[in-house]
């Protein structure tokens, strides 16, 4: 296990163990390209074998969900949880509900969540979970069924010092609220073990705003290290959920104008600029009536694209918000040709491997999702602390927070990822989110 540590002969070894998981292989990967080197540069990590460690989950729960539908048909879908890593803290990460969830895209999203809870500074390790059920289409009794039948076998392997879930993709406050109800009832207590919660019963303030203000604090940080801001910057959004929606109205409020956003459906591309008012006519059109954003270019007099992304708009800045490996090598030549100066991802891995070193290559600066959005996972932490207090501190404390902890971060990702003149942020938030937990590591033996 020692005598060769190249990149190429870990990939080797990790992939014939995990085969068939091409989400979880490009996670690994990206974090071993910059740790590999810093571990062969610190023996005490290669000898304790702890790479190899870190890329194995403790442990996997698959379990089947039955359900039943409005008709009183039976359903059956399947349920999971990766609890990947516990050395600083019980695991912690969201729930996706999602059609296109597997064991693989859950292993990718836990791994990502060690480097990105350790980057926070706060006491929590990694994990993530969900199913492949679909919300979208599904009554409100349907969706309460499911989750009451899901939170039946995982409310054995969560607590609030065990392993605390939070919300992802299809799993919003109303889930949530279904899944804490019957945590709530089968373990007669109530404790902090889920976050994402509703304010009336242990939330915390700006826990939506969360993960896309962040994005945005991230951003602004590392314009601030290259001595520029968001002021009058022309930026270029992908989605147009919660993150997206969040981190335009951030960059809006710093002076940056926001000129696209998309969904599933296509791309809007106002140049004139994303306003409150438009902002607040999406924030409606998106999460209350789930509308497309065409209804939005009907509406402002804008470029509607279907089937395709915003990334060949030119732009300043750019911030991936949609999903994974949706910025890929020909967005990349398109952005670079564009002038764009950086980037800041929002979503979980949405820039492929080719197109983020083509970026780095171009001297984009590259702010990469570990770093860049873990404000919703900081939030969850800081909801956990209120928990365990019982008390509910103010948006304003909260937002303030949030703010230092993202700063914090590009301090570490700044001071980790120095080379020459500039910043490799995915270097420095690899090296910084791995030193954190193999420190831990090493200091329980082996274990």
């Amino acid at each position: 296990m020692y005598d060769d540590l190249s990149l190429e002969h870990f990939m080797e070894g990790l992939i014939k163990r995990n085969p068939h998981e091409p989400e979880f292989h490009q996670a690994v990967n990206e974090v071993a390209e910059s740790v590999i080197p810093y571990i062969i540069e610190n023996p005490k990590y290669r000898q304790a074998g702890i790479i190899e460690r870190m890329t194995e989950p403790d442990r996997t729960i698959i379990f089947r969900v039955v359900w039943e539908d409005d008709e009183g048909n039976i359903r059956v879908n399947r349920g999971f949880r990766v609890q990947f890593n516990n050395s600083i803290g019980p695991y912690k990460g969201g729930l996706r509900f999602h059609h296109s969830v597997t064991l693989s895209v859950l292993k990718f999203l836990a791994f990502e969540q060690t480097f990105k809870n350790s980057l926070t500074g706060l006491p929590i390790g990694s994990g993530k979970g969900g199913s492949d059920f679909n919300p979208k289409g599904k009554s409100d009794r349907e969706v309460m069924r499911f989750c009451q039948a899901f939170m039946t076998e995982l409310y054995h392997h969560i607590g609030p010092y065990t392993d605390i879930p939070a919300g992802d993709i299809g799993v919003g406050s109303r889930e949530i609220s279904y899944m804490f109800g019957q945590y709530k009832r089968l373990a007669h207590q109530f404790t902090g073990a889920l976050t994402g919660k509703s304010l009336e019963y242990g939330g915390s303030h700006i826990r939506a705003e969360a993960t896309g203000f962040g994005n945005a604090y991230f951003m602004e940080e590392m314009l601030k290290h290259h001595n520029d801001s968001m002021e009058g910057k022309v930026c270029v959004l992908s989605g147009a959920g919660n993150v997206a929606l969040h981190c335009a109205q951030k960059i809006a409020e710093m002076g940056g104008k926001v000129v696209t956003l998309s969904d599933s459906s296509g791309f809007i591309h106002d140049p004139e600029g994303i306003d409150e008012e438009k902002l607040a006519y999406l924030k409606e059109l998106k999460t209350v009536r789930r509308g497309k954003l065409s209804e939005y270019a009907e509406t402002y007099g804008c470029e509607y694209y279907p089937d395709k992304r915003p990334w060949s708009v030119a732009c300043d800045l750019a911030f991936p918000c949609a999903t994974e490996n949706e910025l890929d090598l020909k967005d990349a030549k398109a952005l670079i040709k564009n002038g764009c100066k950086a980037i800041s991802e929002g979503a979980n891995m949405p820039t492929t491997v080719e197109a983020m070193h083509l970026l780095q290559e171009a001297g984009v600066i590259f702010g990469p999702g570990k770093a860049a959005n873990a404000g919703g996972v900081a939030i969850s932490g800081l909801e956990m602390s209120q928990n365990s207090m019982r008390l509910s501190w103010p948006a304003e404390e909260v937002e303030k927070r949030l703010r230092f902890i993202m700063r914090d971060i590009h301090d570490k990702c700044a001071l980790h990822g120095k080379e020459g003149d500039g910043v490799n942020y995915v270097k420095g938030a690899n090296i910084a989110g791995f030193i954190k937990v193999a420190d831990a590591m090493l200091a329980y033996g082996v274990v």
